[in-house]
């Protein structure tokens, strides 16, 4: 009996790696950086080899869903209608929803989502081998919640070789009001600093390495009693490997004057905050159920700048809060004129069911959130053009990322921004330019997001 045991045990695992070895795979992740990382980690489960770039050709498809906001949702249902296509017109034969959307949804979604043959959640990707093999004998599966960890120190970089995202911690503790995170992720809970630091190293060599959670701010709070950033910065500052690190989405009220002295000083720190306040109306605030005001926010700026040299700061706003006035609007757009952000991002109010948002009075029409938005970007547009036109004429250091055809030009970012989210810095050269390298960049003109110029030597 035992020997029987043994045998299907090893027999099962052999035919999980058959059938991966068999198909190709093709991966969609959806969302923030946060599932980026998630993703990675899920596709050391799935080797190199099978793994293609053709959706097309792919036999089976997973796609790491997000489900924070409503455009979230839909975009990960849109996504799986349009790779079940391929059923007839290509070479599928399994889709994999894993994630926030399963993760959150999964009563409303087995039973009517049927084009989907795998559903996981955040924590199962382990799972996934076994899922897929149940799939191919003809079961639909639903193992969202089966497993409550998921920790491997080995990921699949997706990103260009040079910078990478590590996610220190996952879950929040703000309770935002609007905010469906704690529902869908839970608590906070902080990665052992050892535990990052081995993962960090095992990246490779990078020009970059970009942190990220909820809350940068926060963590270490739930395992070893206080806020241990810093602490955490200066053990991944040691590492050879790593030539920077930049911080991603520090909360306001945890930027304690340590953690302002760290940036400041340290010289692997990259002098730039995503900083995310939301609004700035205290009334506002106070509905969303954040901590701090327009004046306190005003405040941290102008420490910041004080004491963090040239610090480049960027946030990111929600417009159209339901009992959002127009005086209260306004106090935000004059936020914006005297804080002079570098970048900022805007989004209309996304009613979400199960916030405590959801039921507030005085829920704004759609046509008023997106008019909001525009107003606020094209406020922020003019701050950030003359910020960048101060440019013009300096040589700046660029990290070059890549290559635009179409523009015919080299690309690549200042310190002052971060991948995907802020602009770039578009060049031209007559010397090599090796991805991931440094170089000095004459900037020769700009615009509103972006900045043109040539290197020198």
């Amino acid at each position: 009996k035992t020997s029987n045991s043994v045998y299907g045990r090893v027999y099962r695992k052999i035919r999980r790696r058959m059938i991966f070895k068999r198909k190709k795979i093709g991966v969609i992740s959806l969302g923030c950086d946060k599932n980026r990382v998630d993703t990675e980690k899920m596709l050391t489960l799935l080797g190199h080899d099978n793994i293609t770039q053709d959706i097309s050709e792919a036999q089976i498809i997973i796609i790491n869903s997000c489900a924070f906001l409503e455009s979230s949702r839909k975009e990960a249902i849109d996504t799986v209608l349009e790779c079940n296509e391929y059923r007839e017109n290509g070479a599928l034969e399994k889709i994999v929803l894993t994630g926030c959307l399963p993760q959150k949804f999964i009563g409303e979604l087995f039973d009517d989502f049927t084009e989907v043959d795998v559903f996981l959640g955040i924590n199962d990707y382990e799972l996934l081998p076994e899922a897929i093999e149940r799939a191919y004998n003809g079961e639909r599966v639903n193992l969202v919640g089966a497993k409550k960890t998921f920790e491997t120190h080995k990921r699949v970089v997706t990103t260009p070789l040079h910078y990478a995202y590590l996610k220190i911690a996952d879950g929040c503790n703000n309770h935002c009001t609007y905010c469906l995170i704690p529902a869908i992720r839970g608590r906070y809970r902080s990665e052992k600093i050892e535990y990052l630091a081995t993962e960090a190293e095992n990246l490779g060599e990078l020009t970059e390495l970009i942190l990220v959670a909820q809350d940068v701010t926060r963590y270490g709070e739930d395992l070893y009693g206080e806020k241990s950033i810093v602490r955490l910065i200066k053990e991944l500052s040691k590492l050879e490997n790593i030539g920077s690190i930049r911080l991603l989405y520090a909360y306001p009220d945890c930027l304690t004057d340590d953690l302002i002295d760290e940036i400041a000083n340290n010289d692997k720190v990259v002098k730039y905050l995503d900083i995310p306040l939301q609004h700035a109306d205290d009334t506002v605030l106070k509905r969303m159920n954040r901590k701090g005001s327009g004046e306190s926010y005003l405040a941290l700026i102008a420490k910041l700048r004080e004491k963090v040299k040239g610090i480049a700061i960027r946030s990111t706003f929600i417009a159209g809060f339901p009992g959002e006035t127009e005086e209260q609007f306004g106090n935000l757009v004059k936020f914006l004129e005297e804080a002079k952000l570098n970048n900022a991002g805007f989004f209309a109010y996304s009613r979400e069911e199960g916030t405590p948002a959801y039921k507030l009075e005085g829920q704004l029409s759609e046509k008023t959130k997106n008019e909001r938005v525009k107003k606020l970007y094209a406020v922020q547009k003019k701050i950030s053009a003359g910020i960048l036109k101060s440019y013009v004429g300096k040589t700046i250091e660029v990290t070059a990322d890549g290559i635009d055809y179409d523009k015919e030009r080299f690309f690549g970012r200042a310190y002052f921004s971060a991948p995907d989210i802020d602009g770039k810095v578009y060049f031209t050269s007559d010397y090599d330019v090796n991805q991931g390298e440094k170089y000095n960049v004459l900037i020769k003109r700009s615009n509103s997001y972006d900045l043109f110029g040539e290197v020198i030597r």
